[in-house]
């Protein structure tokens, strides 16, 4: 499921947002900017929805914080800041979109589905690398033709990596993303489960293309190169 950080101090209004949000993304709520951008720092969301007029750390300083240190998740600013001077430089210091407050609901979705599907998040139910195809609809599998079953976290893991193609992605990274902070297990669950999808999609493009970093963790190459 898609995972996205909302950064925002109205408690009225994240609750709205996260309730209507709740089927479509994992959505993690935080209501200063210091915990925000601590929370889009771990790298392990898909997007981040960014008021601007927060307690500790106001928006703008989170962006740009954000942006220096290299992070590229994107941003979409959802504030009442509405003069072109504001949103001049929240384009400058790196968002993806800017919403004024009020908005609908549905227009959000929509602008968060557009700004997924631009960076690669989001697809029309189905990832293709190589010889794999995965169909979002029903989880199913298929390596050159052939059905291939991946239950669980293992489905999950295939996933993160098709969706972060050439992104160097350490093993807290994953553990976070794929089985929680308050998760019970370890991380060293994460070399377990890379194990086992590599041995179930053995001779694939993908098994060949998911290169160990020792010490640090797995980056999938491009399929072209």
């Amino acid at each position: 499921m898609i995972k996205i950080l909302l950064v925002e101090d109205d408690l009225s209004l994240s609750n709205s947002v996260f309730d209507f949000l709740d089927d479509f993304a994992d959505v993690m709520q935080v209501f200063d900017g210091e915990e925000g951008l601590y929370e889009a720092e771990s790298g392990i969301y898909d997007l981040i929805l960014l008021d601007l007029m927060l307690p500790e750390k106001d928006g703008f300083q989170v962006l740009q914080e954000l942006r220096e240190k290299g992070v590229s998740t994107p941003v979409l600013i959802m504030t009442a800041k509405e003069s072109l001077e504001d949103k001049g430089q929240g384009f400058e210091l790196g968002a993806d979109d800017y919403l004024t407050k009020p908005f609908y609901l549905e227009e959000l979705k929509m602008r968060i589905q557009a700004l997924l599907k631009r960076s690669g998040k989001f697809h029309l139910n189905q990832l293709v690398y190589g010889d794999i195809e995965v169909d979002l609809n029903t989880n199913s599998i298929k390596m050159a033709g052939k059905e291939v079953e991946l239950l669980g976290k293992e489905f999950d893991l295939l996933i993160y990596f098709l969706q972060n193609q050439n992104v160097i992605l350490p093993k807290s990274q994953i553990f976070d993303r794929i089985w929680g902070f308050d998760s019970d297990t370890t991380i060293s669950v994460v070399e377990v489960y890379v194990s086992k999808i590599r041995k179930k999609l053995k001779g694939s493009v993908f098994a060949e293309h998911l290169q160990t970093l020792r010490s640090v963790g797995y980056i999938l190459k491009h399929e072209q190169g």
